[in-house]
């Protein structure tokens, strides 16, 4: 068996420009903030060269024994006891660091007031995983947890850097943790038996099935790994898959749930200079079944500097909620984000949507095609960082500036998910990134885009910042089956605020642009990050329990006292389950 690979990607490209090409969006929305205008010399939206699909099968698959008879893995120490581990350590097209910081400039959708606070109490929280958990199996701390979960009628399953855990809805743990590598022991890629790390977990509401995935580090080819239960237990025996990614290596995988398929998209590196985005469909009919199961790649080019500002980063593919089903033949959207300030090429600020369409038949066919940019009000993703541009927001009592919280808002794409719903007249996607809302200060930018007949649009948007000098960042956002949103965040400032987790949200009919509850708070941070390693999560997680379509769950890391003395406990995750007013 393998033991844990430490990865690390150095990626130096050079600038890439674009004579971006939008098409003007008219429109006048009563919001309480002003709106920037694109670029007078906006132009039709830019073309793209035509993008060829690969079709292929699975290169294994099985069937795993019961998680729920799964032990806790002793693995061989291959570092240190307290050795702090990044899984992998991110790079962009020319890394972080080569980002220029221009200034801070206005932020055309800041919310210009601070609701009181009217947003309902949790129903319940609960501790979830730590990176205590990571410390008893593997010896060593791992940063960053990347906390990610999801809620279904009987369980909520937790999965972080490098374990899962499978709750009922009380709280009470019923399985875990177990490394997440021991969910494919025995499976013909050993690869996969790696705990590696990027896991995502969905539930899949209209198959009543759980996926369970993380990708594969060790080379020189490398996997996606996807399980998907038997049943709709998810203490059960899984359905295991690998999908090949050739070469290149598939960082930051994100996962998203469509009527036929599964889709990822991927942010990847090759053995050279490679650079690009993956978007991969899985298809699902067939591995709900545990039968030979065949996928569809494409790869954007990030070398191209017609490419490179429309991908950024990476997109987000679309995450059903709720029990209606996209229409059928309804195109899967993809979303990214540019900045013209982000170092990428980008000449305005915008969503950019990129339209996937699969048929699984007997000779499939895909297409994968940049659909439109959407001119959005202007926002800064370089925050003003230093001594690296992951080293960003202050902590209480912390001087030395190596120790201050990663934003990860320099990497140009939204953060996970990318919740879409069927409102019948129209469809819904929404999302969130996080930017630098006032000078010096993080905030929560998010957006609702609509899809009306074929049309997209930006039909709302805000950043959240109260104006209190409190950092919020590394956000998720969903919406129950009355329109109303959640938004949940990290928090932090340099004086008494302590890494903790928040929530705001709005109902369906507020003023369009605002989060109108006020904020709710989920857990209070007690300690610090004492680390030479900055790295907050990559992503967080909101989403809705399909019994009830109203009930939002919400996970996220933090820090307690005891966690910032004691070199073996390090961060905490905490899980939520909340209501909106007026859904039932």
């Amino acid at each position: 068996m393998k033991t844990l690979r430490r990865f690390t990607r150095n990626r130096f490209f050079s600038h890439a420009r674009i004579t971006a090409a939008v098409i003007l969006i008219a429109a006048a929305a009563a919001m309480l903030f002003v709106v920037a205008s694109p670029p007078a010399s906006a132009q039709p939206t830019a073309r793209t060269h035509p993008l060829s699909p690969k079709f292929s099968a699975a290169v294994a698959f099985d069937v795993s024994p019961a998680v729920r008879n799964l032990p806790r893995a002793a693995r061989p120490l291959t570092f240190p006891p307290d050795t702090i581990l990044e899984v992998r350590q991110e790079r962009g097209p020319e890394g972080p660091e080569a980002h220029p910081v221009k200034g801070y400039s206005a932020d055309g959708a800041l919310q210009l007031f601070s609701p009181a606070p009217t947003i309902p109490a949790p129903l319940l929280t609960f501790e979830g995983l730590s990176n205590q958990d990571n410390f008893n199996i593997f010896g060593f701390r791992v940063n960053p947890p990347d906390p990610n979960g999801e809620v279904g009628p009987n369980h909520y399953v937790e999965i972080i850097n490098l374990v899962f855990g499978v709750y009922d809805k009380a709280g009470n743990l019923l399985v875990g943790p177990v490394d997440t590598g021991t969910l494919w022991s025995g499976f013909p890629v050993s690869d996969c038996t790696d705990p590696s790390g990027d896991p995502v977990v969905l539930y899949d509401q209209f198959m009543d099935r759980w996926i369970l995935s993380q990708f594969t580090t060790a080379g020189p080819e490398y996997f996606n790994c996807v399980a998907i239960s038997t049943t709709g237990d998810p203490t059960g025996s899984y359905y295991r898959y690998a999908f090949s990614t050739g070469l290149n290596f598939p960082d930051y995988p994100k996962y998203g749930n469509w009527t036929d398929s599964y889709v990822i998209t991927t942010r990847e590196f090759g053995p050279t200079i490679e650079y690009g985005i993956g978007v991969y469909a899985l298809e699902k009919n067939k591995m709900v079944n545990g039968q030979p199961a065949r996928s569809v790649r494409f790869f954007i080019d990030g070398n191209d500097p017609d490419l490179l500002p429309l991908v950024g980063d990476g997109l987000l593919p679309a995450d059903v909620d709720g029990k209606q089903k996209p229409k059928t033949d309804a195109k899967i959207p993809l979303v990214g984000t540019q900045d013209d300030g982000g170092g990428y090429g980008a000449t305005f600020d915008a969503l950019n949507i990129w339209d996937l369409s699969v048929k699984w038949r007997s000779t499939p066919i895909a297409t994968l095609a940049l659909n439109t940019q959407l001119p959005v009000a202007s926002f800064d993703s370089i925050f003003p960082c230093a001594p690296t541009s992951r080293d960003c927001l202050p902590q209480p009592g912390i001087t030395n500036t190596a120790q201050y919280l990663d934003i990860l808002s320099y990497r140009q794409r939204p953060t996970f998910r990318l919740g879409y719903r069927n409102f019948g007249t129209y469809e819904s996607l929404v999302t969130n990134q996080s930017v630098e809302a006032t000078p010096g200060v993080a905030g929560a930018r998010w957006y609702e885009i609509r899809r009306t007949g074929g049309t997209y649009s930006v039909y709302q948007q805000g950043t959240y910042a109260p104006g209190d000098g409190v950092h919020r960042w590394m956000g998720s956002i969903a919406q129950d089956k009355k329109g109303n949103m959640a938004l949940g965040y990290s928090v932090v400032n340099a004086t008494d605020v302590y890494p903790g987790i928040r929530y705001t949200g709005r109902l369906n009919g507020d003023p369009l642009g605002q989060m109108t509850l006020g904020e709710g708070t989920i857990i209070n941070g007690t300690g610090v990050q004492l680390t030479t390693n900055s790295r907050w999560g990559d992503y967080t997680d909101m989403t809705v329990d399909p019994t009830d379509d109203c009930t939002f769950w919400y996970v996220n890391e933090y820090y307690t006292l005891a966690g910032q003395l004691s070199s073996a406990a390090g961060w905490q995750t905490r899980i939520a389950s909340f209501k909106l007013p007026g859904c039932q």
